[in-house]
């Protein structure tokens, strides 16, 4: 018999949040998920920062502009807490339909006021949190917003048919942060988009541009999930005519697709409008695909080349205490430290 890979069906999402609302976008991407879930996916992709919304508006509006910081406000407080109640009703609706998902958030530390990341949060079919990639530079007004991840989210995680992988927009783009999911053995990965980036750019371009040789690197199954615009964002965004125009013409592209390990895409882009893009894949695919090009393996020089991944997070306090009765004034907090240095020149 041998060992074979499984075939699974995969699932693009193609969708609007309920634009910073945190408990309404919640319940559409539950909603989303079951009904993927019913239609026998195993694992579904969402677009980036799809809970409460992705800091788009800084495409056209002032950082520190009238609208512009109101929404920023907004954004932290709609932002998402893991583990809390929002990712406890994610995790219910993929145990409900027994379906893996990896779910664009903006996330906030509990009982923190004002720092956020960019954020893949990946849950099991069983309905148990696998993990998190939160991504680690953010790009263009993202930055206003966002902090960058550290190493200890850039991983791959199990499911039954094997690791699952996602980076966010640009970092897909990132041969190193790309490498690594190839280094762990993803079998499916995930690459959330925003609706738009600004400018006169469209994330159907992008994706193109980029999704085949993603798929073909990782030689792995690549789910391309993508935002669209609506007319709220544009009606609040739109800071021109010209910006007005440009996000008209985004409403008529879909960005959604799925492509194979050899970077040949079956199934999509979608067209406009919000859905769920699904393809039978079987996974077999990939070792075929290894069987040429396989960057991890064969097909390297790791005694050229060498990649090496910290894992460390930094804490934002730590704490020395010091023992008052120690009797080693030295090491007291704000005891100076110095070096004296003699006319000659001799400590």
């Amino acid at each position: 018999m041998g060992d074979e890979l499984q075939k699974v069906k995969l699932a693009a999402v193609q969708a609007a949040s309920v634009f910073l609302d945190r408990e309404a976008t919640v319940d559409k991407a539950c909603a989303i998920i079951r009904e993927a879930g019913a239609n026998g996916a195993d694992i579904i992709g969402f677009p980036e920062g799809f809970i409460p919304a992705h800091p788009a508006w800084y495409g056209y509006l002032p950082a520190a502009g009238g609208k512009s910081i109101p929404l920023a406000n907004k954004l932290f407080q709609n932002a998402v807490e893991i583990p809390g109640p929002a990712t406890d009703a994610l995790a219910a609706a993929c145990r409900d339909g027994q379906i893996n998902a990896v779910i664009g958030v903006c996330e906030k530390r509990a009982g923190t006021n004002g720092t956020m990341f960019n954020t893949q949060l990946f849950i099991g079919a069983d309905g148990q949190i696998l993990g998190k990639h939160q991504k680690l530079a953010p790009t263009y007004g993202e930055r206003l917003v966002h902090t960058g991840g550290w190493g200890d989210t850039l991983t791959t995680f199990p499911t039954p048919f094997g690791n699952v992988s996602g980076l966010i927009c640009g970092e897909n783009s990132n041969p190193l942060a790309v490498y690594v999911m190839l280094a762990m053995n993803t079998v499916v990965h995930v690459a959330a988009w925003p609706p738009h980036m600004g400018g006169t750019r469209s994330m159907q371009d992008v994706i193109t541009a980029v999704g085949p040789g993603l798929a073909r690197t990782l030689a792995a199954f690549v789910i391309n999930s993508g935002g669209i615009v609506t007319d709220e964002v544009i009606d609040l965004y739109a800071a021109t005519d010209a910006d007005r125009a440009h996000l008209e013409s985004l409403k008529d592209l879909g960005s959604a697709s799925i492509v194979g390990p050899n970077g040949n895409i079956i199934a999509g882009p979608m067209g406009p409008g919000e859905g769920i893009l699904y393809a039978d894949v079987d996974l077999n695919d990939v070792v075929t695909a290894k069987m040429g090009h396989d960057y991890a393996g064969h097909y390297n020089r790791f005694d050229i080349f060498n990649l090496t991944v910290n894992r460390a997070a930094p804490a934002s306090l730590n704490e020395q205490h010091w023992e008052a009765n120690s009797g080693d004034e030295a090491d007291a907090p704000g005891a100076p430290n110095l070096e004296v240095i003699e006319a000659g020149g001799e400590k």
